[in-house]
């Protein structure tokens, strides 16, 4: 595998353009039937006469309308709702199946499948999210509830992991039902499964222009400055943000006038203590750094497992950007200014939630 490198977020290598529809999940359409009525005729009667003979249409009618008929409360069955929810629940899964095997299903132009997505790996993530890591989530209400927003976070936490409990925190609490949309090294794309686990999410590469196509379009695109300079820092370091780069985020929100709301999680960082980097190792296999955690690799694949902290995710108020001309994307000064406000937004609210921490478990 080649050596592993970050693509700068204001890389002014150009990307092909092109516009791109989020996935829109097909409708599900549900029958409709009616019920037929009679009436029945009254003859007075004059003389003795036969018996009418009914046909075998007339059997069906009155079979269908034995079927049909409502019954009462009385002779309900109590279970009759859950056997429905079941079967509806079947039909759908059934239903799913078929699309997926027969290529009935639409993906956006980054490879995001949002019926995929919200149906299956949201749900993969959901119980990691609220039984495990139970992430409590705090102003969400601040992130915009439509049109184009930068959401900027600090990363921590030796794997990834991080701006996956982002993702299922706005997917799962946003009152708008919102899906973010990640920005990520190029090393997630060269990784088998990974890659393609990625684009499903709507993951895609950590540069300027597809940044600004997904702003354009009205995605919340999710970014996390500090890079593998975040990810991998050591234990001792925890909680302390590292340098931004050279404000890309910034230049970009700028060009599309795109709010951008600092985010800041706590938790991460303690799921595996980095406390070694065994870069010899890592120059061989192509990663950014090897990491040596008190369980891993002494304890084999087990030492993989993330220890379960208690994590907190708290969105700020956004910080706009509509009010500055189109030229100020180019301003250093502005970016800088811009930059600094925001990673001492995240840096402020991180220690006021470690102050209000009890336990890195509870």
């Amino acid at each position: 595998m080649a050596d592993a490198k970050v693509i700068p977020f204001d890389d002014d290598r150009s990307r092909g353009s092109g516009s791109g529809n989020a996935a829109q999940r097909p409708a599900r359409r549900r029958g409709t039937g009616s019920r037929r009525t009679g009436s029945a005729e009254s003859v007075p009667v004059r003389e003795v006469q036969p018996l009418p003979v009914r046909g075998a249409a007339e059997d069906d009618d009155a079979a269908t309308r034995r079927a049909t008929a409502p019954h009462s409360s009385e002779d309900a069955d109590p279970g009759a709702g859950v056997d429905g929810g079941l079967e509806r629940r079947i039909a759908g899964g059934l239903a799913f199946l078929r699309r997926r095997l027969t290529g009935d299903y639409e993906v956006d132009d980054f490879g995001y499948d949002a019926e995929l997505t919200d149906q299956v790996l949201m749900s993969l993530l959901r119980p990691v999210y609220e039984k495990y890591f139970r992430v409590e989530v705090k102003g969400v209400e601040n992130i915009p509830a439509e049109g184009g927003a930068l959401i900027v976070a600090n990363h921590s936490g030796t794997l990834p992991l991080d701006g996956l409990m982002m993702q299922v925190a706005v997917h799962d609490h946003h009152p708008a039902d919102r899906h973010l949309r990640l920005l990520a090294a190029d090393l997630v794309f060269v990784l088998p499964v990974v890659n393609e686990l990625a684009r499903k999410l709507g993951h895609t590469l950590a540069c300027a222009e597809d940044a600004e196509r997904l702003l354009a379009q009205g995605e919340l695109v999710g970014v996390m400055p500090e890079g593998f300079k975040g990810i991998g820092k050591p234990f001792s370091e925890r909680y302390k943000l590292q340098r931004f780069g050279r404000g890309g985020f910034v230049s970009t929100a700028l060009r599309q006038g795109a709010p951008i709301v600092p985010c800041s999680i706590v938790g991460a960082e303690e799921i595996y203590p980095m406390i070694g980097n065994a870069k010899t190792l890592a120059r061989l296999l192509g990663f950014p750094y090897f990491p040596l955690t008190p369980t891993f690799p002494w304890l084999g694949p087990l030492g993989a497992v993330p220890l379960p902290t208690k994590w907190t995710i708290q969105f700020g108020e956004p910080i706009p950007t509509d009010g500055y001309p189109p030229e100020a994307a180019e301003d250093p000064m502005l970016m800088f200014n811009l930059t600094d406000q925001v990673r001492e937004q995240i840096q402020h609210t991180l220690y006021k939630l470690l102050v209000q921490r009890r336990s890195v478990f509870f």
